[in-house]
């Protein structure tokens, strides 16, 4: 379904509503197979990069392209909403005591504020398509929660480029855009895709305490402190532990190491996303102490409550034992005989690491 001029006037009354919704990116991408992205995607599950994520093998006919998920869809549009950070995202890392929260995960829920103003955003173009005489068209919105190549659409729809860190950025907004999708029948000019401005910097790469960047523009999940502090299931790598540091949630150092986040402003920032009190600098000896109960309290209405309590708590443990402060160990020792193999074990190596000699 296509008409030159009326849907160029769409497309450009579109810009205008997504960013009246909160979105500060924009763009179109074909909803065709791109065979170097699938070749990319197939060669990255094949070496078992994916770690625990099985997700992304079991479903990656339905990854390898918009029309792989959905034959009918012929556009698909490409949205960025910041949540660019006012304050300094490592301002925790000389805070061994204290846990560190990912940026990103400090405020609400991204899937539930980014997810709204998509279906906000989907249900105004229908309705103008449709008082446009373009008749009934279809729809669909997705946010990290379906098989969706979300980074390389935004790159292919002009939202930014794929850096060394494999994240997208932005020009205008750095590293600090959650990115969502609108899949549709309406046929839209595609925006010129974003152009790699890396060029030779490597900062990302450097910044990794894992190692998790085996070369530029490739992610082992496996060593990834995000993924193994988010995905991974059960006792992490003894050898990577140390690596860990406090973060117990995420990671922002590949993201505040690219030099383009000097251009992000945080004014541009959803509100949304601003960080709440309890979680701007937790202390590791009150994370410690959460039972099922109380972590569901604390987190009701944060990406973070996914993961559930033993994980979370696993990776307090970690925090603990990289703190050199003797004073958790009340907290630690109370976790020794934690019904959680994971928890159990975590709190066993952060006990041998704080007691001294």
């Amino acid at each position: 379904m296509v008409n030159g001029p009326v849907t160029a006037e769409i497309k450009a009354a579109l810009g205008e509503e997504a960013r009246r919704l909160g979105f500060v990116a924009c763009g179109i991408a074909p909803a065709g197979e791109d065979p170097l992205r699938a070749a990319r995607l197939d060669d990255w599950l094949a070496g078992g990069a994916h770690g625990q994520m099985e997700w992304m093998e079991s479903r990656a006919h339905h990854r390898r392209s918009p029309q792989g998920l959905w034959p009918e869809a012929k556009s698909v549009i490409a949205l960025g909403m910041s949540y660019a950070p006012a304050g300094d995202p490592l301002a925790l890392a000389g805070e061994p005591s204290r846990g560190w929260i990912s940026a990103y995960a400090k405020g609400a829920d991204y899937h539930d504020t980014v997810k709204k103003a998509l279906k906000h955003l989907a249900r105004w173009l229908v309705a103008e398509a449709e008082r446009r005489g373009l008749g009934g068209i279809g729809v669909k919105v997705f946010v990290d929660t379906a098989p969706v190549m979300e980074k390389p659409l935004a790159e292919a729809a002009g939202l930014g480029w794929q850096g060394k860190h494999t994240n997208v950025v932005s020009r205008e907004h750095g590293s600090w855009l959650f990115l969502g999708a609108i899949y549709t029948t309406l046929k839209l000019a595609p925006d010129e895709p974003g152009r790699d401005r890396c060029g030779s910097c490597d900062a990302c790469q450097r910044v990794c305490p894992t190692n998790a960047f085996p070369a530029p523009y490739k992610l082992d999940a496996r060593r990834c402190i995000s993924y193994l502090t988010i995905e991974h299931k059960g006792p992490v790598d003894e050898a990577l532990r140390p690596a860990l540091g406090n973060l117990i949630y995420g990671c922002d150092l590949c993201l505040s190491a690219c030099p383009w986040n000097k251009f992000a402003d945080s004014a541009a920032a959803n509100r949304a996303f601003l960080p709440r009190a309890e979680l701007a600098a937790p202390k590791l000896a009150e994370l410690l102490a959460l039972d099922d109960a109380g972590f569901r309290r604390l987190f009701s209405g944060s990406p973070i409550k996914r993961i559930g309590r033993d994980r979370f708590v696993r990776n307090c443990l970690y925090a603990a034992g990289n703190s050199a402060d003797a004073g958790l160990m009340p907290q630690v020792e109370a976790l020794l005989s934690d019904p959680d193999p994971a928890v159990a074990d975590a709190a066993a190596w952060a006990a041998s690491r704080l007691r001294p000699g």
